[in-house]
């Protein structure tokens, strides 16, 4: 008898200790993959996470579904959405609703994306309004989202136009849509065009999902540089793109009033020395506090570190540090901003870095996790 309550107190213990360790998960990681081919991936991953150590928690397949390649997370925290980048000349866009508690997701509805290879897709800021770029049609659309977290049809589509800068050659033959963001007042949307050498700006209208073209506030990265992620500062002011072909970032001075970008300065996301032999920038991330940018380096395997000039917007080169990971396609930085999470689309693989909060800095932590051909990471925080 003293032996089954011995085992049985153990038993209990153990669990409580589980409890505690699921309890100290205060964000849920949400991981979008490729899937097909000689990727092992079945959709859309999730992860518990602890901002306070930096450890990451498989939770499993969140949902089978086919190449999930990017995802967005509603402001109420309820529900996620995710580009379906099929082959063929049409892509959708599809709903889930969210469990806070064990990260599984649950299908709403789907709608067409209005384009081939949707690659990029974006919640506005009163959870209203959902925005997706097309990458292969080089098409944006704007879709409304009602209450129970469905997407309505879509109501905005526009086709980005090459600028006469462009090459006109290899992937600059015609438009790229390749990601569109609402901007921090929520009254503007801008649109990265790979093929277009250009971040087009629209209004959005946050009532009726509309888009209208603001052409007079739209710009030109320098010519041939394939502009293709974007991030606003917290401030408002500045946003800067990475330029995917000429490894580069382009600071821009930003007015919300006008929706209107001013190209300030575009510089190297390598050390200096280093050429660009095949190499492409991938994703952009401000650190929370303003004080840093981040710039994945594909094939260089790398992630630029810059620091902000506060007065300007200018950057100065920090570092490349190694980014662990093959083909960091995608990485992102916590709520906290002690933490970055690399996605290594050809290692298969998540690597956490600590962010050194005096330096901008990134060293990993030793934290690594499989996962088939990971594309997008997207943090929820539970708090």
């Amino acid at each position: 008898m003293k032996r089954r309550s011995f085992f049985l107190g153990l038993t209990l213990a153990s669990l409580a200790s589980a409890a505690t360790l699921q309890a100290a998960d205060d964000h849920l990681v949400y991981v979008g993959t490729y899937t097909g081919g000689k990727s092992s991936s079945q959709g859309i991953y999730a992860y518990g996470f602890d901002s306070a150590t930096g450890k990451l928690e498989p939770k499993g397949l969140a949902a089978e579904t086919k190449r999930p390649s990017f995802v967005a997370i509603h402001p109420s925290k309820k529900y996620l959405y995710s580009v379906a980048e099929l082959d063929g000349k049409q892509g959708g866009v599809a709903s889930f609703a969210i469990d806070q508690s064990t990260g599984q997701l649950t299908a709403i509805n789907q709608q067409p994306s209005m384009g081939s290879g949707p690659c990029h897709v974006n919640v506005d800021a009163t959870g209203k309004v959902l925005l997706v770029a097309n990458y292969g049609s080089g098409t944006v659309a704007s879709y409304p989202l009602k209450e129970d977290g469905s997407i309505g049809e879509a109501v905005s589509q526009f086709e980005h136009s090459p600028a006469s800068n462009v090459n006109e050659k290899g992937r600059q033959k015609g438009p790229h849509a390749h990601s569109f963001y609402p901007d921090p007042s929520n009254r503007w949307a801008v649109s990265c065009d790979l093929g277009c050498d250009r971040v087009f700006v629209y209004s959005l209208n946050a009532e009726t999902a509309e888009l209208k073209q603001n052409e007079a506030g739209s710009a030109n990265v320098p010519p041939g540089g394939g502009v293709r992620h974007f991030a606003f500062h917290s401030n408002g002011k500045f946003g800067y793109a990475c330029n995917e072909l000429t490894m580069a970032v382009t600071t821009f001075a930003y007015d919300a009033e006008k929706g209107a970008l001013t190209p300030v300065e575009t510089v190297s996301t390598l050390p200096a020395g280093v050429a660009n032999e095949g190499f492409s920038t991938a994703e952009t991330v401000v650190h929370p506090s303003g004080k840093y940018v981040y710039v994945s380096n594909r094939t260089h395997n790398s992630i630029a570190t810059f620091s902000v000039d506060e007065a300007t917007g200018k950057l100065t080169f920090i570092e490349a540090a190694p980014s662990i990971v093959e083909i960091p396609r995608n990485f992102n930085v916590d709520p906290t901003g002690k933490w970055l999470i690399a996605a290594g689309q050809n290692s298969n693989d998540l690597v956490v870095f600590a962010i050194d909060q005096a330096t901008g800095k990134i060293k990993p932590t030793g934290e690594r996790h499989e996962v088939g051909s990971p594309v997008c990471v997207k943090f929820l925080s539970l708090k």
